[in-house]
Formats: C-alpha cells, sequence, structure tokens
C-alpha cells in the first residue's frame, strides 16, 4: 500500500476513535487542568476549617448582629453566608476576640468574652438553615453530612479568664473550644510576641494548659512568644494549634512559626494555620509596613500636619508591594516541608485584617488556594488533610487525651 493511502486509512481511524471519545450528551470534556473544578468537588466531600475567623468583632463593629443580615451579601465584610457557600467552608472557628484594653477599663475581659461568645451563639441561631454549632469533631462531620455550616467558638486572649480556672470551665461549658493564650499584650502567665522577654509559661501558666488538656479545649499558640510557644508544646498532653499563624523564614515577622518550633508541632503532632495577613505572608510587604510606619512616626515628630502624613501614606502605599495568593500556598508547602503535611492547616483571619493578599479576597475564594496546590502536584489526600482533615484529627486527639485525663 502506497504511503498516501496509509496516511488516509490513519487519518480514518483516528477520526474515529476521537467520535467514539466523545460524550454521548454533547458535552465538551472538562479539561484535565482544570484544578478549581477539582478543588470544589474535594470540598464536596470533606468539610474545609478555617481556624480563626473576627466576624464577631466585625459584626459588633457595624453596630451588632441587629444591623447585619448575614444571610445576604455583605460589602463592607470578607464573610457572609453566601460567599462562605461559595468558598465551600465547612466549619469556621469564630474568634471571641477580647481587646487588650479591657485589661486597663471598659467592660471586664470576662464579661467582652461572654457577649463575644453570645453574638456566635445568636449568629449560628438567626441562620439556623446554613448554620448550627459544633463542640466536637463528630459534631462538624454530622453538620456537614447535613449540609451546614459549623459554628466553632475560638477565645482569642487569655486574659478573658482574668487569672481563674474557674473562668476557663465555665468558658469551655459555654461552647469555647480554643483559647488564644495571649494577644499582643503579655500577661501574668503568658509572654505576648511583641514582648521582648525571653519568659515563657510561668507555673499557673502550664496549669492553665493541663486544665484546658483535661477539658478538650485547644491550646492556641499564635501571638504568643517563642519560649512560650516551646513551654506549652512542652508541657501539653495534646497536640496544639496555631489558629493563624505562618511561617516565619519566608516572613519575619514574630507572628509567625519558627523552624525550631515547627519541628516540635511535628513531635506534639499539632496543626499550624496559615495566617492571610499580607505582613506575615510577604516579606517584602513586612518590610515595606515597617517602613511606612517608621515614616510616619518621622513626618509626625516634624510636626508635619495629619492630612499631609495621611497624603505622603497613600502616596507611600500606591507604590507597596502585594502579597499574594502564591505566596500563602509557599507558607503552606514549607510547614508541610518542616512538620510534615500532618500538621498544617488554614487560618485566614479574614474580618480581622485590612489588607487582603492578591487572590484571597475574601471567604468564596478557598477552592481557589485549595486549586494552587493541586496545580503544584498535591495529591487530593494532602489536599484533604490541609483543608480540614488535620484540624478533625486534632480535635478528635484532644477528646481523647481529656477522657483520658478525667478518667484518671
Amino acid at each position: 500500500m502506497s504511503d498516501g493511502r496509509w496516511a488516509c486509512v490513519i487519518a480514518l481511524l483516528l477520526s474515529s476513535s476521537l467520535l467514539c471519545a466523545a460524550p454521548s450528551d454533547g458535552q465538551t470534556v472538562r479539561p484535565s487542568d482544570d484544578y478549581h473544578a477539582q478543588a470544589v468537588r474535594i470540598l464536596k466531600t470533606i468539610p474545609l476549617i478555617d481556624g480563626h475567623n473576627d466576624i464577631p468583632d466585625a459584626i459588633h463593629g457595624l453596630g451588632g448582629l441587629d444591623s447585619v443580615n448575614f444571610a445576604v451579601s455583605q460589602p463592607k465584610l470578607m464573610t457572609d453566608i453566601p460567599r462562605l457557600r461559595a468558598g465551600r467552608v465547612g466549619g469556621q472557628f469564630w474568634a471571641a476576640y477580647v481587646p487588650v484594653t479591657t485589661m486597663d477599663s471598659g467592660p471586664h475581659p470576662a464579661v467582652y468574652a461572654l457577649e463575644q461568645i453570645d453574638l456566635v451563639r445568636r449568629l449560628c441561631a438567626n441562620n439556623s438553615g446554613s448554620m448550627a454549632m459544633a463542640h466536637t469533631a463528630a459534631d462538624v462531620q454530622r453538620n456537614f453530612a447535613a449540609g451546614k455550616i459549623s459554628c466553632l467558638i475560638g477565645i482569642e486572649g487569655g486574659h478573658a479568664i482574668e487569672n481563674s480556672l474557674g473562668a476557663l470551665r465555665m468558658f469551655y461549658s459555654l461552647g469555647t473550644r480554643y483559647m488564644t493564650l495571649t494577644h499582643w499584650r503579655s500577661l501574668d502567665w503568658a509572654t505576648a510576641s511583641t514582648d521582648t522577654s525571653r519568659r515563657g509559661l510561668s507555673a499557673f501558666g502550664k496549669q492553665v494548659v493541663l486544665e484546658m488538656n483535661r477539658l478538650g479545649m485547644l491550646v492556641d499558640l499564635s501571638h504568643v512568644n517563642d519560649q512560650t510557644m516551646s513551654d506549652a508544646l512542652h508541657t501539653s498532653k495534646a497536640p496544639v494549634i496555631f489558629s493563624h499563624s505562618s511561617a516565619r523564614a519566608l516572613s519575619n515577622h514574630p507572628r509567625n512559626v519558627p523552624d525550631s518550633i515547627l519541628k516540635l508541632v511535628a513531635v506534639n503532632r499539632g496543626v499550624v494555620m496559615v495566617n492571610f495577613n499580607p505582613a506575615f505572608v510577604s516579606e517584602a510587604v513586612r518590610v515595606s509596613d515597617d517602613s511606612s510606619s517608621a515614616r510616619t512616626d518621622a513626618l509626625q515628630k516634624a510636626g508635619v500636619d495629619s492630612a499631609s502624613r495621611a497624603d505622603s501614606l497613600k502616596k507611600w502605599q500606591a507604590t507597596a508591594p502585594h502579597a499574594t495568593l502564591a505566596q500563602v500556598a509557599d507558607h503552606i508547602e514549607y510547614i508541610r516541608r518542616i512538620a510534615g503535611v500532618d500538621c498544617v492547616g488554614i487560618g485566614s483571619d479574614f474580618d480581622g485584617i485590612t489588607e487582603v493578599p492578591v487572590g484571597m479576597e475574601d471567604v468564596s475564594k478557598f477552592p481557589d488556594l485549595i486549586a494552587e496546590l493541586l496545580k503544584r502536584g498535591w495529591t487530593e489526600a494532602d489536599v484533604q488533610k490541609v483543608a480540614g482533615l488535620n484540624v478533625l484529627r486534632v480535635m478528635r486527639d484532644a477528646e481523647r487525651v481529656s477522657r483520658e485525663m478525667r478518667g484518671r
């Protein structure tokens, strides 16, 4: 047979095979690199759990729960039910944030924390068609199976307990499932990341950690200094969390976690939930922010009026660098490399930050982050761990340790 006739036969066979491969319903075949669709499909099977969202304080700042219809789009916020649904969020730790100023004046820290917890519970009850409270890992999975977003509570700031283990126990009974040991200011028993002191946990601080273990409340080490991180990791009998922190090797911010601590987290089997704050994500942004603050302070000391300082700051910000979604993924990959894939998760800090990485503007963008990991070659099993399975495992481990300690 001549080369020309062979070519005709081959062309006919290729044409036939393509016709046979075409879908019978006329739909086009989804391209193999459709990572976003793959991410959405994965998030339909397991609950994505975000470790930290400040919507309670954001709603408080807008005038309270009666001023916000969470069931519809809220342009002033980064979070609402339509966008939570679009982001395939299955579980959310809402932060009961307690300002450090309550340590000096205003309502008692414990009262402020109670009001924040009350707001979370009412927010959940007011939107019961889409949301349900959760206190255990089993609750999260049950709510997810029912198509509801789990509402979990974390107190942000150990000053909320006012040095009382009794108050800690009562907060647990109201549904609090983690407590961040400090915020920006050190306590008598724990040292904050902004403190230059090398102090860590006091004897009472270690009692707090052990009582949290006994209760089944997760110990959150975001906001504490390195010595407190180390002391807590060596004291805790259960896995700890960093509800919203990133890797210090990629952005040298004291709120991030150094490699030495990441290695301890691997031994502890805890989880570091990556924060989206641009200064925590991008070293260039962190340096720019520090320079901007120094410039503003210098202008103020020089007697420059506030309007001129604001204009100067605006011009500065116009040329400032931006963090990106890809850099958030870099932190997740870095923590996986140092601590292991079982020790990394997501802790956005949405509605507690004023700037966001490009591509991670609100809670609807979580599938884009999962898609970025898939694009980088992550397996479906590994992205499931990052999205939520690691947090569920830590919750179950904390519940197991609690049962054992209470039994003794």
